[in-house]
């Protein structure tokens, strides 16, 4: 029987520790597990943010298209530490936007295809954000590159929903 890869660990990218390698008994948190409440985590609001890039990857769509991932952690008001995610599928028709996204955190490239060797430098980077929702669908806008003062989250930008 062959097993399939479902995440980093079965597909080999994360070393495991030998101790790790042992069943686990679980017993020891039956009783915890049993009144243990889930956390009730909201959705974070429309609204604008001063976030950081945690991390971004080129992953492929449901429909294979290469694809950005992002992943923003918001760095101040009452949702700091909390994430944001994007997903930016690269079409034909999508590319002046991923474009327009690179572009505005200072990366200009002379061939796309020079993508993922520039992917670590957008690493750490600040911004400010607008997420809109509209019907069921997140968008996350990138709007400008923010200088964070050494040991502050910055102006406190108004992390509060905004009507649209």
């Amino acid at each position: 029987m062959t097993q399939t890869a479902t995440n980093a660990f079965d597909e080999g990218r994360v070393p495991l520790d030998p101790a790790d390698a042992r069943p686990n008994d679980l017993a020891a948190f039956d009783q915890e597990y049993a009144e243990a409440q889930p956390p009730d985590f909201d959705e974070v609001p429309d609204g604008k943010y001063q976030v950081r890039i945690a991390a971004v990857r080129l992953g492929e769509s449901q429909k294979h298209d290469p694809m950005l991932k992002w992943d923003l952690v918001i760095l101040s008001g009452p949702l700091a530490g909390r994430h944001l995610f994007k997903n930016a599928v690269i079409t034909k028709a999508s590319l002046p936007f991923v474009k327009g996204d690179l572009k505005t955190l200072g990366l200009d490239l002379p061939r796309f295809s020079d993508l993922p060797n520039h992917l670590e430098a957008l690493l750490d980077k600040t911004l400010q954000v607008t997420k809109r929702t509209k019907d069921e669908f997140a968008n996350v806008y990138f709007n400008k590159i923010i200088e964070i003062p050494a040991g502050g989250a910055g102006d406190d930008l108004a992390n509060t929903p905004q009507p649209w």
